[in-house]
């Protein structure tokens, strides 16, 4: 049974992909939601005017707010803005995300950095500025938008954002546990491989090191010019990106303490809803075993 009441929900990386269709349906749900965006005076200043039109055109509680998950300064500010204006805050939704698409051996160490500091070091500084409220409060929802490919079947050249991802996973599985006793509850909604619908592809990053890309071209440049269609291939024609946020949605809306740990949306089946279930189900034995039990919740291995 889905608990109606209204939260105030802040999502980071909304101006585009499944953060702004994320926060569009939180939003049209009845929630109050503020969309989190870097630049929302200069290059995101056209998706936060979006963002305005279509709160005052559905008559929702919609707004964006400038946080830049890169910079700690920017996360605080953002959030402090969040709890001076409702007061409190309910959910924190982990979007944020950067795509690079290359060979591994080309990006440069900064490079690799980089992909972390916004995959896993962002929602480091997002959750520094948000629990500390959430802890007082003694609720609270935090949901963290994973990738298929942390134990799916995940192809060549989109390693250094694949590892990212599979970082920020084992954070949020950390995270659960530390937080379970202060009342708060861990989501990870893992999406697949969804090649349209999104930006992720046409804005991915690309390798530094245009010299060591190029030697891999010998042998791999036809593969990484079609890994998008390879993956699209395995999707069927009627699935939709929008399923991410209509998921987010539902898990927002679910009864503290009876939230799913993990679930996923992946048209394509790439194998790691599997994967998944063993592993959730791995670590509440474990946790079992050594008498943390108080730390599951009733839906752990799900």
């Amino acid at each position: 049974m889905a608990d109606t009441h209204p939260r105030t929900i802040v999502v980071t990386g909304a101006s585009s992909g499944f953060g702004a269709l994320t926060v569009r349906a939180l939003a049209r749900a009845g929630h109050t939601v503020y969309a989190g965006m870097r630049h929302t005076g200069t290059r995101n200043a056209q998706a936060a005017a979006d963002l305005a039109a279509y709160a005052d055109e559905h008559q929702v509680a919609l707004r964006a707010v400038e946080l830049d998950v890169s910079s700690q300064e920017s996360v605080d500010a953002g959030i402090a803005r969040i709890l001076t204006e409702q007061e409190h805050l309910d959910v924190v939704v982990h979007n944020a995300g950067h795509m690079v698409l290359g060979p591994a051996e080309a990006f440069t160490p900064e490079q690799l950095a980089a992909v972390y500091d916004t995959n896993v070091l962002g929602s480091q500084r997002v959750n520094r500025a948000v629990l500390p409220a959430l802890r007082e409060q003694g609720h609270g929802l935090v949901v963290w938008v994973g990738s298929s490919s942390s134990r799916g079947g995940c192809p060549p050249f989109l390693g250094p954002y694949f590892a990212a991802k599979a970082a920020m996973d084992a954070l949020a599985v950390s995270y659960a546990g530390e937080l379970i006793k202060f009342g708060i509850d861990t989501s990870i909604v893992v999406p697949g491989a969804f090649t349209s619908g999104t930006n992720h592809f046409a804005h991915a990053g690309t390798p530094a090191d245009t010299a060591r890309a190029a030697a891999y071209d010998v042998h791999y440049k036809q593969l990484m010019e079609d890994v998008n269609g390879r993956l699209a291939a395995l999707i069927p024609p009627d699935a939709d990106v929008a399923e991410v946020a209509a998921e987010i949605v539902r898990v927002v809306g679910l009864p503290s303490g009876r939230r799913p740990f993990r679930t996923h949306v992946d048209p394509s089946h790439d194998g790691s809803e599997v994967v998944s279930a063993v592993a959730d189900r791995i670590r509440v034995e474990f946790y079992r075993r050594v008498g943390l039990e108080d730390l599951l919740t009733p839906y752990a291995a799900l």
